[in-house]
This record gives structure tokens, C-alpha cells and sequence, in this order.
């Protein structure tokens, strides 16, 4: 498919007509992550003349507030400059509604208002509802639209809604959730967003593995050693120690982040790339993770608080002097987890994930670790250990691919280096860097789900961690430390180092 070399985009049709409307318009969110990636979709050409958006606050804003204040935004956080004309045109479509959300006459004043876009800009009725709120609000906004009739689909017309994680704090919220929604939506309605998944090496995992002859023979145990998951990151809790106090980096990272790179990493082939082909495949992986007995706990899960350190040249403090925290907090800031997938392809292949803030750089990262050759033929030379062969595909903060091996050095000894090669997105396509939501919005205007957790993919995965949960029941036993600027704790390293293996380290990147 041709590029544009002036986006960061493939040539693809516009998304069709819609009305784009969005709950708590006012947040963080949307000027920092949903209005760069819309103004990055109309400078690519895919977003459509026949659109609007429609924000949706508490806030006393006029249309004009609104426009300004997302001005502003896109000028902080946009990925490239910004041009003026295309800024302008996209404001001049969007609108705002003071709100509260659990007012029946607020959901009459937006059907009034949706009634005049589609007038206006020809929408066609098509409308996408985002919920850029507290999860607490999903399921009486859901119920809301229901009532005032705003959610039912007729023919023609379109209606989906997007749900930010967290979705659901354990197993029985999650599923009653997702019993609430179905009492107004279809499933093929709702697309429950994790912005991870706009991230083009995530989604290059399968084009890599089932589009190349290369990788897919070889991609099993019986010449994969063990694979690592790393989503690190250099910043503290900062302002959010109020939810992270209730998340903690269990909850937060690991049912959605960490296993939907698991699962695209392990899941079986579809049978086509179409939405429901992949997400039952995703969905049959996390149900194959064999779930902890409360007796491995201890042995198989790491749980880690931050104490005071020094990330580059920035100084945090212990997480328990963060503002908002108890100072008894038992909240883990780290986590490190050793899983087993059990089916055929997988079977003796441990999977190690990790997760923390306050970390010595920000990095996320699948490593393949591929079983090691034979020393037998090396045996008369000075050669001490092999080079480990990995193929790690970097998500952030660069979007690479790259594949680690040995090499003789050149000279009369044998004497083995090792080596890598670089495949690295910017370099090869050039183009603009992207927010990652502009793929997952094309995506809910167009009707593609295939980035979106389905309701049992995300049952499924609340299933493996609900055990570890019950274990801790809040303990400080199994709790340790690590200071800031670290990789984490010592017994992270001591998951790994039982086994023989050790954490690949992150320590840089290669795109120039």
C-alpha cells in the first residue's frame, strides 16, 4: 500500500460520515491523546469533511472556550507542527455541552444537538460515543444513552461506544460490567480501547509472524527458550497517587497491557485477519495461561514498592511520601510475574512479565529468547559462552525490531562477538511520529474491532490474576523494595536467575 511521505499514514478512503461524542471532554485525555491523533487523521486525509465533534463536561465552556483550549493542547502535545488551515477547519467542527452525566435532560439536550449536526454536516446518523471518564461513570452513561433511545442502532445508522481501561477492578466487576452493557448494547457495539495496541510494532506482530515463512516454523518450543515482556517506566506515580493507590501496577498494567502483548506474541494463527477471527484466538491464548495456586504465589509472582532514588538526574521520593499515598501503603509500584501457556506450541516455555514506574528508563519490549546452540563444536577454541539470540521488538519509546546474534570476529583465532541488526520504523517509512490512537479511531469509525477486547478476552484475562489477588488480601509479607532509578528488585532478578536466565536489559536504543 503507497505512503504518503507527508503523514505518517497509509493512503486508505476516509472514514465515513459520524458524529464523534465525547464524555468528559474536558479531562487530560482528550487534549493530550484524542485531539492530536483526530488532527493527525485529518492531515493525513482520513478523517471525513462529515464529521463532528460533540464534548461533552462539567465545565462552564462556551464553543469558543472549547476550541481554544484544545488549540492549546494540540500545541503541546501534537507530533509535528501544525498547520493552521487543517487546525482550523477541524475546530470550527467541534462543539461542546455543559453536562452532567446523570441527568436524563442532558442526554435530550444531545440528542437535540446530534439531530442539528447531522442537519448540518451530514453525519448520516452515524455515532461514536467515547467515555473519556472514571470507569465508575461507564455503566449509568451506558444506561443513559440506552434510555434516551441514543444507543439503538437503525438501519443505515451506526452507533458504537469506546470504554477506556480499567475495565472492571477484578473478575466480578469486570463481569458485571459487562452484563450492564449488554442489557443496551451488542457486543459488536462497544470496543473497549487499550491505546498499546495503536502501536505499530504491536500491530506489525502479526504481519511478522504469519507473513513470513521465516519466523512462524521456528516460533514454538521446541526452539524458543522463554520470552520476556518488559512495560517500564521512568516516571513515579506524579500527580495520580489517589488512583494508584486503588490500580497499583497489578491491576493497572497487567490484565490489559501486558496480556494483549502476550497474547498477540503466543496466540495460534487465525484463520483470517478478520476481527472475531483474531480476538477468539487472543482470547483461546489467555485461557490456556494456567492460573497460580495460591502455593506458587510466593515463588512465581514479585510484588515491589519504590523507596527514594534518582531517575537520570530527577530525585523521587519513597512512593509512600508521594502525595496522595497512605504512608503505610501496601500499593506495589512493581510487579513481575512467571507464566506457563498450556497447549501444544507452548508447553515448558515460561513467559516472564514485568511491569513498574520510578524504573531506570522507559521501555517496553517482547524479547524471544531462542534456544542455544550446541557448545560441543566450540570445545577447542577460546570461545566461554555463546551469544544469547533474541529477536525483541521495542514498542517504546522508539518502534523497532531487532534481532540479536553471534559473529565471529575477523582475525585468525575464533573469537565470537555479538551482533544485531535494526529495523526501525521512522528510518525505513520516515514520516511523522503518532499518538497511537489515530489507528484505534480510524478503526471504531470504520467497524473494525480487531484492536478491541472482547468481553470474554477480558474475563479471561481477570481469571489469571484474580488468584494473585486473593494472596495478597493486602499483606505486606511478600512487599519489597527497590529504589528509584533501579530495574526493579533484587528478587526479580531471582524469578529469572532459579531458572538459569536472566532479564535482558533495556539500556538503549538504536534508531539514530
Amino acid at each position: 500500500m503507497a505512503t504518503d511521505s507527508t503523514t505518517p499514514f497509509p493512503i486508505a478512503p476516509p472514514a465515513g460520515p459520524c458524529a464523534m461524542v465525547v464524555f468528559g471532554a474536558a479531562g487530560d485525555l482528550t487534549g493530550r491523546l484524542l485531539v492530536p491523533a483526530l488532527y493527525n487523521l485529518a492531515a493525513g486525509g482520513l478523517l471525513g469533511e462529515k464529521f463532528v465533534l460533540i464534548g461533552l463536561a462539567r465545565a462552564p465552556l462556551t464553543d469558543t472556550n472549547f476550541r481554544t483550549q484544545l488549540g492549546e493542547a494540540l500545541q503541546r502535545h501534537g507530533t509535528a507542527a501544525v498547520n493552521p488551515a487543517v487546525w482550523d477547519a477541524l475546530a470550527q467542527r467541534f462543539f461542546y455541552l455543559e453536562a452532567n452525566f446523570e441527568a436524563p435532560d442532558t442526554y435530550a439536550r444531545l440528542r437535540q444537538r446530534l439531530a442539528e449536526a447531522e442537519a448540518e454536516f451530514n453525519t448520516d446518523g452515524n455515532t461514536l460515543f467515547y467515555l473519556a471518564t472514571a470507569p465508575e461513570h461507564f455503566g449509568g452513561i451506558v444506561e443513559q444513552l440506552g434510555w434516551a433511545g441514543l444507543s439503538r442502532e437503525e438501519t443505515g445508522h451506526w452507533r458504537r461506544v469506546v470504554l477506556e481501561k480499567p475495565f472492571g477492578q477484578d473478575l466480578a466487576s469486570a463481569q458485571a460490567l459487562n452484563a450492564r452493557l449488554r442489557r443496551d448494547l451488542s457486543e459488536s457495539q462497544v470496543y473497549r480501547i487499550d491505546h498499546y495496541l495503536g502501536k505499530e510494532t504491536v500491530q506489525n506482530i502479526l504481519v511478522l509472524r504469519f507473513a513470513n515463512g521465516l519466523f512462524e516454523p521456528l516460533w514454538n518450543r521446541n526452539h524458543i527458550d522463554h520470552v520476556q515482556i518488559t512495560v517500564a517506566e521512568s516516571v513515579g506515580v506524579e500527580k495520580r497517587g489517589g488512583y494508584y493507590e486503588r490500580a497499583g501496577a497489578l491491576r493497572d498494567m497487567v490484565p490489559n497491557h501486558l496480556f494483549q502483548l502476550l497474547a498477540l506474541t503466543a496466540m495460534e494463527p487465525p484463520t483470517c485477519f478478520g476481527a472475531d477471527a483474531v480476538r477468539t484466538e487472543k482470547t483461546k491464548l489467555l485461557e490456556a495461561v494456567q492460573t497460580l495456586k495460591p502455593a506458587q504465589i510466593s515463588t512465581h509472582v514479585v510484588r515491589a514498592q519504590y523507596a527514594a532514588g534518582t531517575v537520570g538526574e530527577r530525585a523521587l521520593p519513597d512512593y509512600r511520601a508521594e502525595p496522595r499515598v497512605a504512608p503505610d501503603s501496601t500499593t506495589e509500584t512493581f510487579v513481575a510475574l512467571k507464566l506457563a501457556v498450556d497447549n501444544w506450541r507452548w508447553a515448558g516455555v515460561p513467559f516472564y512479565l514485568r511491569t513498574g514506574k520510578a524504573l531506570a528508563r522507559r521501555s517496553t519490549e517482547i524479547a524471544i529468547r531462542f534456544k542455544q546452540a550446541p557448545y560441543a563444536m566450540f570445545r577447542d577454541t577460546p570461545v566461554e559462552r555463546l551469544t544469547p539470540n533474541y529477536l525483541v521488538l521495542h514498542i517504546q519509546p522508539e518502534e523497532r525490531i531487532s534481532l540479536e546474534f553471534g559473529a565471529k570476529v575477523p582475525g585468525p583465532a575464533v573469537r565470537m562477538a555479538g551482533v544485531g541488526m535494526d529495523f526501525c520504523y521512522n528510518r525505513h517509512f520516515g514520516g511523522e511520529r503518532a499518538i497511537g490512537y489515530e489507528t484505534l479511531l480510524y478503526d471504531c469509525m470504520m467497524g473494525d474491532a480487531t484492536l478491541f477486547q472482547r468481553s470474554d478476552t477480558v474475563e479471561a484475562a481477570w481469571q489469571v490474576v484474580e488468584p494473585i489477588f486473593a494472596a495478597w488480601n493486602d499483606s505486606t509479607a511478600d512487599l519489597v523494595t527497590y529504589p528509584a532509578g533501579s530495574w526493579g528488585p533484587q528478587q526479580a532478578e531471582e524469578l529469572l536467575g532459579r531458572d538459569g536466565r536472566q532479564w535482558r536489559r533495556a539500556d538503549h536504543d538504536s534508531c539514530g
